[in-house]
């Protein structure tokens, strides 16, 4: 099994910055593709920002030169730079990865239990 583990949410200024970060841990050969997906209260999940093993990533058009998604392949860590945050940024922030548990095996899909981002002032 594997979890996922977000940290570094808060409550953050209209204009203000954070940084989250989550972790995976458990039984892992190699992790795929990661992201960061959000809900907002009223709305569904919605992808943010996507990093492939590689270090490709792809933004969400809301979120694009805003944020900053990359990750540490030794490990097997996701962040999340967010910067000139909105009120509209609020939302439940949760961590996706895809992951090989063994050699030849194939990859499973995991969720955090997310990480609350409140922009207000």
């Amino acid at each position: 099994q594997v979890q996922l583990v977000e940290s570094g949410g808060g409550l953050v200024l209209p204009g203000g910055s954070l940084r989250l970060s989550c972790a995976a841990s458990g039984r892992i050969f190699r992790v795929n593709r990661m992201a960061w997906y959000r809900q907002a209260a009223g709305k569904e999940r919605e992808l943010v920002a996507s990093v492939a093993r590689d270090g490709t990533t792809r933004y969400a058009g809301a979120v694009e030169g805003r944020f900053d998604a990359s990750r540490n392949n030794a490990e097997n860590r996701i962040y999340l730079q967010m910067h000139a945050l909105k009120p509209e940024d609020t939302a439940l922030y949760y961590c996706h990865a895809n992951v090989i548990g063994e050699m030849w095996g194939d990859g499973a899909d995991y969720w955090g239990k997310g990480t609350l981002v409140t922009v207000s002032s």
